[in-house]
């Protein structure tokens, strides 16, 4: 696929007067969802210490950007402002959630789920989900059905981690209660003190027989693996990490299948390149970069799962794939798993600096994909600058929706631009820190907001922050890598974009 190469749309008004044709015309629509998935982490994206031959298939037949990016540079974030269209520095508590919290995203908010949902389409979400569940954080009864869970934001099916899987409870709820529920074994989570007579990860490093942690994750053993917070009781719903993979692709695949009749959306939440990395038997030494890699690996096989589901049901040409990840990569993020020593030449991040956390571009600049070919007739590369947080307005125009008031007040109409790899005009686009320091990107010109601490993540990983005193810009087309602040010698620039971001931050009181 050469760079240079375009794409040539059918017309694109066929996709935009989709609301207007029956709901068997209408495309399919599945979100890929990746977890720590960096730039740099797919052969596609020109890795070469590891092969994704199910994504690059995505690659070959569609659109690559090189310019994509998330809304945040960590999960809870990046996942609320996707499926919200809000970014989710306006509002409290979207922080990186415990495995208890409660429900962040609230019934009355509307959601990618709400969008399809009154477009005629059957709904799911499988896989991480990280934005808290029930009523009241930490006062969830896990062996009873929750009372606030995914169905009530419009997802007609879910089978899905709490959290993810470095926190507890270690278990999938579907449809709003434990799955595989073992009653002689009744959960009990707490992330405030530990249970009596449970072994924490600190203690006992003798019962962390599967992975051991670097720094935190040393609280809750399950599995042999340390995890954050507490937790007694599972018994038979407790996940194995090494089937959690095969778990969700095994329900991302009956969804598809219950529903081949008739539109759906399926937003499939992969965990595999998060930590802790314990992929299945199948993978292991297959990568020269261990673990990580052969959760790469993993993830590209679950692809591959859905794919041959499409092709075997005579889906795949008016189905619509987006291939993404919620943030940048991170690579010891606090398990004992070599992912450092083993990384060699590798480059998760590609050409960008820092990683996951970072208000630097390796925090929230990600691999994205879009395959239809129904309408994707040539494959492509391209250069526009993209955001997450603009997928629900994109998406309520292809189906013919209009977004009631108030709804997704950050998502604009950028169809143009995810579909045919083009835009009408530049859109800026915002992105957020793990410290909420906001980063500002229009055009080829990055500023990123001057916010005091320290220069590198103090709680174990060595990731530069993006920390400064001084107001940062960096041209992205002649420094990929922001070596060079340039601030200084061009305040119009910094002017410009620090009015955007004050204007932005002013229409809601932020955090």
């Amino acid at each position: 696929m050469q760079d240079g190469l375009k794409y040539s749309l059918l017309a694109l008004a066929a996709p935009l007067a989709l609301g207007a044709q029956s709901a068997g015309d209408r495309p399919n629509v599945i979100l890929i969802y990746a977890d720590d998935l960096g730039y740099g982490d797919l052969s596609c994206y020109g890795a070469q210490a590891v092969s994704t031959p199910n994504v690059d298939r995505l690659a070959n037949s569609g659109i690559r950007f090189d310019n994509a990016y998330a809304a945040a540079a960590t999960s809870t974030p990046s996942r609320y402002a996707m499926l919200t269209g809000e970014y989710a520095w306006r509002r409290a508590g979207t922080d990186v959630a415990a495995g208890d919290a409660a429900m962040i995203i609230k019934p009355e908010q509307y959601t990618l789920a709400d969008l399809f949902s009154e477009a005629g389409y059957k709904t799911a979400v499988v896989g991480k989900w990280h934005l808290g569940l029930g009523e009241e954080s930490g006062r969830q009864d896990w062996n009873a059905p929750l009372k606030r869970h995914t169905k009530d934001i419009g997802f007609d099916y879910s089978y899905i981690m709490a959290a993810t899987a470095d926190r507890v409870p270690c278990v999938f709820i579907e449809q709003g209660q434990v799955a595989n529920y073992d009653p002689t074994a009744p959960i009990s989570v707490s992330y405030a003190k530990p249970f009596e007579n449970e072994p924490l990860g600190r203690d006992r490093p003798d019962l962390l027989y599967n992975l051991k942690h670097s720094h935190g994750h040393d609280m809750a053993i399950v599995n042999g693996i340390g995890r954050i917070g507490y937790m007694k009781g599972g018994g038979k719903a407790l996940w194995r990490d090494e089937d959690i993979a095969d778990s969700i692709a095994t329900k991302a695949v009956e969804f598809i299948e219950r529903n081949q009749s008739e539109p759906f959306f399926l937003y499939l939440a992969t965990n595999d390149v998060h930590v802790p990395r314990f992929p299945h038997p199948r993978f292991r030494g297959k990568s020269p970069m261990g673990l990580r890699g052969e959760a790469i690996m993993q993830f590209d096989y679950t692809v591959g799962q859905v794919l041959q589901t499409l092709d075997r049901l005579g889906l795949t040409e008016n189905t619509l794939i987006i291939l993404s990840s919620d943030n940048g990569a991170v690579i010891d993020d606090g398990y004992a798993d070599s992912a450092e020593e083993l990384l060699r030449e590798h480059k998760p991040s590609g050409h960008s600096r820092s990683y996951k956390y970072s208000a630097f571009e390796g925090g929230a600049r990600i691999p994205a994909l879009v395959h239809w070919p129904k309408q994707i007739q040539q494959p492509s590369v391209s250069h526009e600058v993209v955001s997450q947080i603009d997928w629900i307005a994109s998406l309520a125009k292809l189906v013919g929706s209009t977004l009631p008031e108030g709804a997704a007040p950050d998502s604009r109409d950028a169809l143009q631009a995810w579909l045919a790899g083009d835009a009408t005009e530049p859109l800026y686009i915002i992105t957020q820190a793990a410290n909420k320091t906001l980063a500002i990107r229009l055009g080829d010109w990055k500023y990123i907001q001057p916010k005091g601490g320290p220069k590198m993540i103090p709680w174990g990983p060595e990731i530069e922050t993006g920390n400064s005193d001084v107001d940062q810009l960096y041209n992205l087309a002649e420094d990929l890598g922001e070596a060079n602040n340039v601030a200084e010698q061009h305040p119009e620039i910094v002017a410009k974009l620090k009015a955007i971001l004050k204007s932005e931050q002013a229409k809601t009181k932020t955090e």
